[in-house]
């Protein structure tokens, strides 16, 4: 009886979709990708909530240890898919009758559930490498900076379109829009960063009770 896998590309087949299996370098980069993406968004909420809210200057170096860490937790995941797999396809061999469900693997599935194991130590070999790399590190930084200011920049612009008058019908337009932007640095921002704080007496608080 064929496996999950070649099952799957027999229906892609019969619907006209492409049979052919994405190949082991294909799938790695995608997980890399996938990977990288992860650590831009985490870093993104970190910019914003470090440089924004406590109104501190961005620095490069400052973010690179974190980006590191979270390479690393990535690596971690994906090393602990792989032992899972490998663990999965050593009780999979001793296995003949059909399958109960999808997670219920047997001999079939044995080169299917290699085929995964490698994947994911290619994953996870790839980041570790990353993380030590300062300018893959760097790079990601500077596209966390990005996203972090695309984001406060659109949350502006929404902020001024709702806020602001047609400017044909206020004649002050432009210096009210001058105050509508102190507005949002000195209430807003401050406002974030006052919730900041108080998130983080309230844990210190929490750590006192437990003590």
């Amino acid at each position: 009886m064929a496996s999950k896998d070649d099952r799957d590309a027999s229906v892609r087949g019969a619907i006209g979709m492409p049979a052919k299996r994405p190949k082991l370098g294909e799938i790695v980069a995608e997980g890399v990708y996938i990977a990288a993406a992860a650590t831009r968004l985490a870093l993104k909420n970190r910019i914003l909530v470090e440089i924004l809210a406590a109104g501190e200057g961005f620095d490069v170096e400052r973010f690179l240890p974190d980006a590191k860490a979270t390479l690393l937790a990535l690596a971690d995941e994906a090393e602990e898919d792989a032992a899972r797999t490998e663990r999965e396809r050593r009780r999979a061999r001793r296995r003949f009758s059909d399958s109960d469900g999808t997670h219920d693997y047997r001999s079939r599935d044995v080169r299917n559930l290699r085929r995964r194991r490698k994947q994911s130590e290619r994953i996870a070999r790839e980041l570790r490498e990353r993380a030590e790399n300062p300018e893959e590190l760097r790079a990601l930084v500077e596209a966390a900076r990005e996203a972090a200011w695309a984001e406060v920049s659109r949350n502006i612009d929404s902020s001024l379109r709702i806020s602001a008058a047609r400017p044909d019908l206020e004649p002050d337009y432009e210096k009210m829009r001058r105050a509508r932007m102190q507005s949002l640095v000195l209430v807003d921002l401050a406002r974030l960063a006052a919730h900041r704080r108080r998130m983080s007496e309230a844990a210190a608080s929490d750590d006192t009770t437990a003590e």
